[in-house]
């Protein structure tokens, strides 16, 4: 059997494929040109081919465990952050880690998701408010509270001492995730259960230099494996204390989750989680730009709230042989999200004010089987994948508000506050999806399809008006891949991403509104050697009818347009070394650098030609790693360049670019940011007790957002910030 025959994980969407790292570190596997193993394997009998064939097994889920090897063979765009990089980090969120991966950009706290609780990250470009178009899982569960109506994540299940590995595919997915995929998947894989006894606490404080504030991040694990394959775990991770604004900035969430698996045999097992998350969090609120001159770090919104709880369960059966792979995932999710927000307006110049309440309900319920097959034949190889998905998910959301109030003269929280819209959804979705990886030579390609039949409704109980909306979508996809070696890998895809309507929008298609489709390109490289790593990328999405949420002055509703069409195109790079490889003199020291150039435009209306809002042409991250005996410092520097809030395309009003009196709308300017980091292990005789002191953007940079939705205005950056952290192992 010759060296070109290959296994390599089944693909998903416009491309799925990844070399088995299980298969390879756990039995010989023939791999692509340059290997002696596999030059000597060529010129056996067939036989001896035979006998090395039959130890190859099939991959399935290509998401399960990500490592380094998983994205060297993805036929993509790909990364990943592990424990190691997330606790060095000093992160407290995940956007703190997030901004480190090619391509991706991240929003700080701002407007309606202007807490720790909501996540902002967008792709490419992508609008990043509360992450509408990338497919984001916890364990390879959506987080979003309705993955197919409201996949916004103004509340973001997770926190970080819970997390063991970020991992983002930025393209090559749309096949097996979605719908809402164009911004490609970001699966945050929880801690293992240990297959020994294991156990850890640590706490991490940080200190504000601006207010003072105080914020502490606890988390506990412990869990483990008996002799007869039951494992299980226990993990809480939370989020207490003041952010970096003067007032209105509280925050307590607690996030616990319990897991348990049971080895049925060698081949089969038997996995289940349970997840509760429970947070609260004040939102400073955004400034117009007289108040951010005068103190940035001031909030005059004293009573805007948000208010978040998850319960949710899975269960999955797998097995795997050396042939095939079949698991069948099921998982339950009902969650509660809920704000207060003041909106304002202005009566014979006079401010007048009035406190708005969003309470809303999702419960969703979904069964994923999916099942791979490995066939081989003398110098090829197919793994067939073809899964199913169904899912029933269920919305309630309400909308009260007080009467308007003179600011200061009464506390609105007592007034009374009658409910004036209340909108009731559902939407029962099937996706179903085939691809083949086809190892021939040195090449792997993968042919997919995925298809989507959904059916949404929204009915509104004040007027009794019901809409309902049917999508049947096909998603076609191809990846390629060549092997120019076991540690070089080429790579090009193309694929198609479909975005329903959201139950929000679902509401307004009076107004012409339509999904979205995507035609997504990539083609790229990875490398992994002597030291070296890293990665080159280019990428083209071509959005036939780009939506986009308009926001306007404070009092008016949020709205959604149709953009017409939108391009995004541009580079991503991310390089790493290690100097040990260089000289034993240099061991511990490593370094790492990503680029990343964006050209995200309006291609249709008055802002043809004109960058889209909130994302930066020019993002660029840097860092050294340096560890010797018991100590580790790091250094780490992030870069981007201006952002833009032009205001609304679909009306009359030219592209702007100066200051609104507001603080809305007006370019935003660039900025680099440097964190520094110093740890200490003390080892095993003090139950492997590990300190460290940081500080995050050293320089005290100062820098800002903006936010056009109900809660508008400047936001101002996180300004130098202390923190401590502290760990001991049992």
């Amino acid at each position: 059997m010759q060296a070109a025959f290959r296994l390599t994980a089944a693909a998903a969407g416009v491309a799925l494929l990844c070399l088995s790292s299980s298969a390879r570190s756990a039995e010989p596997v023939v791999t692509a040109q340059g290997s002696a193993q596999a030059q000597a394997e060529a010129a056996a009998p067939a036989a001896d081919a035979d006998k090395t064939l039959s130890t190859v097994t099939v991959v399935g889920n290509w998401l399960d465990q990500p490592n380094e090897t998983k994205v060297l063979e993805h036929p993509g765009a790909r990364s990943i952050a592990d424990r190691r990089t997330i606790e060095e980090s000093g992160a407290t969120n995940v956007r703190e880690v997030l901004r480190r991966m090619p391509g991706v950009q991240v929003q700080d706290s701002n407007g309606t998701g202007g807490s720790d609780i909501s996540l902002n990250v967008g792709v490419r470009g992508l609008a990043s408010r509360l992450s509408p178009r990338s497919t984001v899982l916890l364990d390879g569960i959506p987080l979003a509270v309705a993955p197919y109506g409201q996949p916004q994540l103004s509340m973001a299940p997770l926190s970080m001492g819970n997390i063991d590995t970020i991992d983002v595919v930025r393209g090559a997915g749309s096949v097996r995730y979605g719908p809402q995929n164009v911004g490609g998947i970001i699966n945050f894989v929880t801690r293992p259960i240990p297959q020994t006894f294991a156990a850890q606490a640590s706490v991490e404080t940080e200190i504000a230099t601006h207010g003072g504030n105080v914020k502490t991040m606890p988390s506990v694990f412990i869990g483990g494996t008996n002799d007869n394959g039951l494992g299980g775990a226990l993990m809480y991770s939370g989020v207490h204390g003041d952010g970096y604004r003067r007032s209105n900035d509280r925050v307590d969430i607690d996030d616990l989750m319990l897991k348990g698996s049971y080895r049925i045999s060698s081949t089969d097992q038997i996995t289940a989680s349970y997840h509760y998350y429970e947070a609260l969090a004040d939102m400073p609120g955004g400034l117009t730009a007289a108040q951010y001159a005068a103190d940035p770090f001031q909030s005059v919104r004293p009573y805007d709230t948000f208010a978040g709880r998850r319960n949710d369960v899975s269960l999955k059966y797998s097995h795997q042989d050396n042939n095939r792979k079949f698991e069948v995932l099921t998982y339950y999710t009902d969650s509660f999200r809920g704000s207060q927000i003041e909106s304002e307006r202005t009566t014979n110049n006079r401010v007048e004010r009035r406190l708005g309440a969003f309470p809303r309900h999702y419960h969703t319920f979904a069964v994923e089987p999916r099942y791979s097959q490995l066939f081989r034949g003398a110098n090829i190889s197919h793994e067939v994948s073809v899964g199913y998905r169904y899912l029933r998910e269920s919305s309630d959301e309400q909308a009260s508000r007080t009467a308007f109030y003179t600011p200061g003269t009464v506390d609105p929280t007592t007034i009374a506050s009658p409910m004036y819209q209340w909108r009731s959804g559902g939407t029962t979705a099937n996706a179903i999806y085939i691809d083949d990886t086809i190892n021939v030579g040195n090449w792997t390609i993968t042919p997919g399809l995925r298809y989507e039949m959904i059916r949404s409704n929204v009915t509104d109980h004040f007027t009794q008006r019901r809409t309902d909306i049917k999508s049947d979508e096909p998603l076609p996809s191809l990846a390629v891949m060549y092997h120019v070696s076991d540690n070089w890998k080429l790579f090009g895809n193309a694929g198609v991403s479909f975005g329903p309507l959201q139950y929000f929008q679902i509401a307004q298609t009076t107004n012409g509104l339509a999904p979205e489709k995507a035609k997504t390109y990539e083609l790229g490289t990875h490398f992994n050697a002597n030291g070296w790593g890293g990665e080159l990328t280019l990428f083209n999405i071509d959005f036939d009818d780009e939506l986009q949420l308009r926001g306007g002055t404070m009092g008016s509703p949020d709205a959604w347009t149709n953009l017409g069409a939108t391009r995004h195109r541009g580079v991503e790079s991310s390089l790493r070394y290690d100097f040990g490889t260089l000289s034993k003199t240099l061991a511990g020291l490593s370094a790492y650098a990503g680029y990343t150039y964006t050209e995200a435009t309006y291609n249709h209306g008055t802002f043809a030609g004109r960058d889209l809002p909130f994302y930066s042409r020019h993002v660029a991250t840097a860092g050294v790693r340096y560890s010797r005996n018991r100590w580790t410092l790091n250094l780490d520097g992030f870069a981007q360049s201006r952002q833009h809030s032009p205001g609304d395309p679909s009306g009359t009003v030219p592209y702007r670019t100066a200051e609104s009196p507001d603080g809305q709308h007006g370019d935003i300017p660039g900025y680099a940011l440097v964190h520094m980091r110093l740890g200490y292990d003390f080892g095993k005789s003090m139950s492997n007790l590990k300190v460290a002191v940081g500080v995050k953007n050293l320089f005290d940079r100062r820098y800002f957002t903006r936010s056009t939705d109900n809660n508008l205005g400047k936001y101002v950056g996180m300004p130098r910030t202390f923190y401590v952290q502290a760990t001991l192992a049992f």
